[in-house]
């Protein structure tokens, strides 16, 4: 199995990577973890990994400026159905919209927004910043072996929304229920950071190694 870390300008790539190749250890699969740059080297991709940290039309731009690369994605995850993980504004990319700093247009494989998150009255701070637990859908196979409510890493100012309550498979709390984690079919979004989640992190990325939906 060939699993690529995508280097479009935005994330934490080399923390990503390593906490794959950490999980990738722990499993009985063989597994190559890789970083790549360009449209053509996801050909020979199994899994794709998108991370991003940053503004969702700068990463959404990152993405655009290497010549491919939005297409080819489109035809690994949609058409051929590779299994997709999206990390922080990499889940964000996944929605068709953002209100971050004007209109930007997302990926649309899933249905929903990405919206500023409330201040309820400057009691909890913005950015939400810092761990929080993790409410999930039980008896799902990415949590399998982690208990509930367990704590992850979290870092963002905007938020997934979607009406579409079948794509949400984990929650959090931050003065309101924040989407910790969305999908559909063979496409995965965590607003958590995985690999700056300690142990639970490792154990959530070797889930989705051995994931088969």
């Amino acid at each position: 199995m060939i699993v690529g870390i995508i280097d479009y300008g935005s994330g934490n790539i080399r923390s990503v990577l390593k906490s794959f190749e950490r999980a990738a250890s722990l499993t009985d699969l063989n597994i190559m973890v890789k970083i790549v740059r360009k449209a053509e080297e996801l050909i020979e991709l199994d899994k794709l990994v998108l991370p991003g940290q940053g503004a969702f039309a700068d990463c959404m731009e990152g993405l655009k400026k290497i010549e491919g690369m939005v297409a080819m994605l489109n035809k690994k995850v949609l058409q051929e159905k590779k299994d997709f993980l999206g990390i922080c504004v990499g889940m964000q990319l996944l929605a068709g919209e953002s209100s971050e700093h004007g209109y930007h247009e997302g990926l649309s494989w899933l249905n929903g927004k990405v919206i500023k998150m409330k201040n309820h009255e400057n009691i909890l701070k913005i950015p939400h910043m810092g761990w929080n637990s993790v409410v999930y859908k039980e008896g799902h196979t990415l949590f399998q072996n982690i208990k509930m409510k367990e704590d992850f890493y979290f870092v963002h100012s905007y938020e997934f929304f979607t009406e579409e309550k079948e794509t949400i498979i984990a929650k959090t709390s931050y003065g309101e229920e924040v989407i910790a984690v969305v999908g559909k079919n063979n496409v995965i979004g965590t607003q958590f950071h995985p690999e700056k989640s300690q142990q639970a992190g490792i154990q959530f990325i070797k889930n989705f190694l051995e994931w088969t939906p």
